[in-house]
């Protein structure tokens, strides 16, 4: 692939067409290339917003996916460097997630994992073949080619990616994600290639039985299980598992790096290149059945996490990411499986930007390798990682003494925070509280405004799934709310509201629904709800909800 020309300018090669995802300083567009008529993904990076370390890791990123070249790997075509752009022309993948396409198929077994992990294993082996370690192997990153029966597995995201020469051992920093992090990089061990072994193991159990062989809900306990390889294969789901596929896991997931299997090994077992002989063809519908509850956690912390990266920049807040206790020790952190690590985001707010994924990213150097003499990294525990929204501290929660500004000019910085912070949250109460009223009055078009066209929920009518766009929402204002109900009322009790920045919040209240019934008596219902806020083009939209507890029909929503 050759490096683009240095006076090339995007707009010469490609039209930019619809946007496709957005993150705190990136967006990604579909675009079309002048020349062919071609269509690919490009990642537009806001270069004004990076520090020169966040610099330094998107031209790693870029110099890294320029040289994989695989049909499992999604390929960077173009990499265009303008005044305050950076601009890396992917392949558009239109397939989604590989877990979302497994609970869609009629038929789902042993073989076809075998299948997955294949072409997972495939894009590992080329990497590491070329001298480099992905370090965030997971579901989020599997991605399929097309829409299409049997389309390819495409490995994506190589933004915690970094160059491996050779079978090289060495501290490389803390990164990746709780779940599917190695027990040498949780012990702060030299590692290299073995690390994404590790993660393939990992994936593989997942996508054997639909949950994954590590799982606590304190990240202590969670760190403590990988470390010495704490899994097990219970009853009933793992009876059904081939002796095999069960050999294949145990050496992928083997404590030490150095007895670990390789990708090329790997690619040899019994179960991977003779899976006509060997993995069973009997459809797992138990496996599609806890894979869909797996998926729906994933999106659900997803939906909230994705919101919490657009606006990272928690200093204007005053909020600091690490949060101690009195005595020293850290507070108990998330274990959210789809949050990203790397070490060099943690620095109490110095830095102002970071190369976005999609998916938190707290980040830590090496031990020794700090620049400038700053505060040395925590322990791979202490990082507060963006997880549920209750673990957040408030404001009166932040940590440390005022900026060193604040300090030199004697001003206090702390009364003028608190009024904004309560003046946001006021509206995002009186946002949701119009939400509610559209809601009782079936004002349709009202609650389109309010609420992101891609609006993604859980509710007891969506029988388990995660619910996105307006269309199941859009049945019961049709059918139902406004219709069914004359005297309608509601009340919110215990507002909480979570700031994340100047443009995203989290609301959490239970709610009281009073209503006439059919006999003409009253009556009341109670559920207890969590809505996502964020700001777009200084207006707030409803990005995400999540309902519990089984209300009246007409106040379903």
């Amino acid at each position: 692939m050759a490096a683009p020309a240095a006076c090339t300018r995007f707009s010469d090669n490609y039209d930019l067409k619809e946007e496709l995802g957005k993150g705190a300083f990136s967006v990604v567009r579909r675009c079309v290339q002048k020349s062919t008529g071609l269509e690919f993904a490009a990642k537009i990076i806001n270069t004004k917003k990076l520090s020169a370390r966040d610099f330094q890791k998107l031209e790693r990123e870029a110099r890294i996916c320029r040289k994989l070249q695989h049909p499992n790997i999604v390929r960077l075509h173009d990499s265009i460097q303008e005044e305050h752009f950076h601009y890396l022309v992917f392949d558009l993948v239109t397939g989604g997630e590989l877990f979302e396409d497994i609970v869609a198929r009629e038929f789902y077994s042993e073989a076809d994992a075998s299948h997955c992990i294949q072409q997972i294993l495939e894009s590992v082996h080329h990497c590491h073949s070329n001298g480099v370690v992905h370090r965030d192997l997971k579901p989020e990153n599997l991605l399929l080619a097309s829409k299409a029966k049997g389309a390819a597995v495409k490995l994506a995201d190589f933004g915690l990616a970094i160059e491996v020469p050779g079978e090289q051992q060495a501290w490389f920093g803390f990164a990746g994600t709780p779940g599917y992090l190695s027990p040498e990089v949780l012990k702060k061990e030299p590692y290299g290639k073995p690390v994404d072994i590790w993660a393939c193991g990992v994936i593989l159990y997942i996508l054997l039985v639909g949950y994954p062989p590590f799982w606590d809900e304190d990240q202590h306990r969670l760190y403590a299980q990988i470390k010495i390889g704490a899994y097990d294969y219970p009853s009933p789901e793992w009876d059904t598992v081939t002796a095999e596929a069960k050999s294949l896991i145990n050496e992928m997931l083997t404590v030490n790096p150095s007895k670990r299997i390789t990708a090329s090994e790997a690619l040899k077992h019994p179960w991977i290149c003779q899976r006509e002989r060997v993995a069973s063809m009997v459809h797992r519908q138990e496996t599609v059945d806890c894979l869909k509850k797996f998926n729906a956690r994933r999106k659900l912390k997803g939906a909230i996490l994705t919101t919490m990266l657009a606006t990272r920049n928690f200093s204007k807040c005053g909020r600091s990411i690490i949060t101690k206790k009195g005595d020293g020790s850290q507070v108990k952190e998330s274990t959210d499986s789809s949050t990203t690590l790397e070490d060099d985001d943690i620095k109490e707010d110095k830095v102002k930007g970071g190369v976005d994924r999609s998916s938190t990213v707290i980040a830590k150097e090496p031990e020794g390798s700090t620049p400038g003499g700053s505060t040395p990294p925590q322990s791979p525990a202490s990082s507060k990682v963006g997880g549920p929204v209750p673990g957040c501290p408030g404001p009166s929660a932040a940590s440390g003494a005022p900026s060193g500004a604040a300090k030199s000019s004697g001003l206090t910085l702390g009364p003028l925070v608190i009024q904004g912070v309560q003046a946001r949250k006021q509206e995002i109460i009186k946002m949701t509280e119009q939400l509610i009223e559209a809601i009782n009055t079936g004002d349709y078009e009202a609650y389109t405004k309010i609420c992101d066209p891609h609006l993604t929920a859980f509710e007891p009518e969506a029988l388990g799934n995660l619910v996105e766009g307006m269309d199941f929402h859009k049945f019961y204002f049709d059918n139902v709310l406004g219709k069914n109900c004359k005297a309608l009322n509601t009340t919110i009790l215990n507002p909480h509201v979570h700031l994340m920045g100047d443009e995203a919040a989290c609301i959490a209240y239970v709610r009281l629904t009073q209503y006439m019934d059919k006999q003409g008596q009253a009556s009341t219902h109670q559920s207890e709800e969590t809505r996502v806020w964020h700001k777009r083009d200084n207006k707030w939209q409803n990005v995400h909800f999540h309902r519990s507890s089984v209300t009246p029909s007409f106040a379903m929503k």
